[in-house]
């Protein structure tokens, strides 16, 4: 087990979601992996798209980029209700590999997919 899987466990694994996210993801090939970042990177895309043309938190497109980030997960991991995602967004700021994550992209995107999540 990784560094970043006993993480996972430490913090979560007493959750339905870890435990949800965890039968969904023993069942996945290669390729379903693939296809999960397929659709992650496409909602990330979004708020791209968004941030970069200065679009309002609260805009019909920017909250698209919302509900296209919560659809993957559900999709992929867990169900994930509004409250969850708004708890990943926080992780987003305040977790450094997050913040790169999205700031790697563009400088300050990170903020901007929390507010946006918050937003809803």
């Amino acid at each position: 087990m990784s560094l970043y899987e006993e993480e996972v466990q430490a913090r979560w694994g007493d959750t339905d979601a870890y435990r949800q996210s965890t039968s969904k993801t023993s069942k996945y090939s290669k390729e379903d992996f693939a296809a999960a970042k397929v659709d992650q990177e496409a909602a990330t895309e979004l708020f791209v798209y968004a941030f970069g043309n200065s679009l309002a938190i609260d805009s019909p497109k920017t909250q698209e980029a919302v509900i296209a980030h919560r659809a993957a997960i559900t999709k992929w991991f867990y169900d994930c209700s509004v409250e969850m995602q708004k708890n990943l967004a926080v992780m987003y700021v305040e977790d450094p590999r997050f913040k790169e994550y999205y700031d790697g992209r563009v400088k300050g995107l990170a903020q901007y997919v929390h507010d946006a999540i918050w937003a809803q």
